[in-house]
């Protein structure tokens, strides 16, 4: 009897491979052969389930605002019930921040695609969305918050955490100078707590 494939099992452990290789030294020269040698698997089938290499990279791009997705829902189950608005900002963009192993290894990889995309800015046309909805996201809980200018507000506030996640891993600061830095912002968002 044939062995059952699961294909995105599969499709994740390919992407798997593009993720690590970004971390470890970012993305402008992988190739698909490469992705297929860290992946354990043969080159087409790599092809087979990620035609050209842009669809690679903004598959993986994907998984891992999937998984930063993952990250800040646990953020947030951990405080017990619905937070205010306040709160759900915080611990989102506290999620960003590199101020744990899987912290930095994620702010790593994202980091390898903000490089490539300076090289190759051609890729943002072709759907990485990922972080406008995240901008979107934050700008709701601004509103409700009856914050003004909700969604210059949350453009502010995700360029904050861009930039502090750049000085962490940079070694200009570490993360509770990142983390006091985030919170004196918010201060000044919705008032002193």
């Amino acid at each position: 009897m044939p062995k059952r494939v699961d294909h995105e099992e599969r499709r994740r452990h390919i992407a798997g491979a593009l993720l690590r290789i970004a971390e470890e030294r970012g993305l402008q020269h992988a190739s698909m052969r490469e992705v297929a040698t860290a992946a354990g698997v043969s080159l087409r089938l790599v092809q087979y389930y990620f035609h050209t290499k842009d669809e690679l990279l903004l598959g993986a791009l994907g998984y891992l605002a999937e998984e930063l997705g993952e990250r800040v829902r646990a953020r947030l189950l951990a405080l017990g019930g619905p937070p205010p608005p306040r709160e759900f900002v915080a611990e989102t963009l506290l999620a960003v921040l590199p101020l744990d192993a899987d912290g930095v290894r994620l702010a790593r990889t994202w980091a390898a695609f903000y490089s490539l995309v300076l090289a190759e800015p051609e890729l943002t046309r072709h759907g990485a969305t990922h972080p406008d909805r995240l901008e979107h996201l934050l700008a709701t809980q601004l509103r409700a918050a009856g914050r003004p200018e909700p969604e210059l507000a949350a453009a502010a506030l995700l360029a904050l955490t861009n930039g502090l996640t750049s000085s962490v891993l940079g070694g200009q600061r570490d993360g509770d100078a990142a983390v006091a830095v985030l919170r004196h912002h918010l201060d000044l968002v919705f008032g002193r707590e």
